[in-house]
């Protein structure tokens, strides 16, 4: 800061352009780093619902299950559901009875589940059955009967 005199003998204290650009361009260089760093917690955040939901949404169908002595036809009919983080419904699917081409699958195209598909369409929302698919990387799948709930990149 620079001090200039008045008439009377008093300082009068100012920031000068050089001080304000510099100051400016830390602040933006803070906010390059800090910006991305928090969009991929949000990111981490919204998968780690999804696992979450995920899990619930399966013992409330198993609790179904256990009652009934079947898988239910729809999340609605076993009081399930709701919307993934990305505003999306979860997909479900029972796997008795289902067109094999519907079912999700593995690098080997074996269906990952024999009990039911519950999964995330992910934050792009467009999925394929094989999970080794482009479009399938980000989803968020069920699988090996609900021994893995997690991105369909680390299946």
């Amino acid at each position: 800061m620079r001090g200039t005199q008045t008439n009377r003998g008093q300082q009068q204290r100012g920031v000068t352009l050089l001080e304000l650009i510099a100051v400016l361009a830390a602040v933006l260089v803070l906010s390059s780093i800090a910006i991305p760093a928090f969009n991929g917690y949000i990111e981490r955040a919204r998968i780690a619902r999804a696992v979450s939901d995920i899990g619930t949404i399966s013992l409330q169908i198993y609790r179904w299950q256990l009652n009934t002595r079947t898988f239910p036809a729809t999340l609605a009919e076993a009081g399930a559901g709701g919307s993934d983080p990305w505003g999306r419904p979860y997909v479900y699917l029972r796997v008795a009875g289902a067109n094999n081409g519907e079912l999700r699958k593995d690098h080997n195209l074996v269906p990952i589940n024999t009990d039911f598909d519950l999964y995330s369409r992910g934050p792009d929302g467009e999925s394929v059955a094989p999970l080794t698919a482009q479009r399938s990387r980000d989803d968020i799948v069920r699988a090996n009967d609900g021994r893995y709930i997690g991105l369909a990149a680390n299946y």
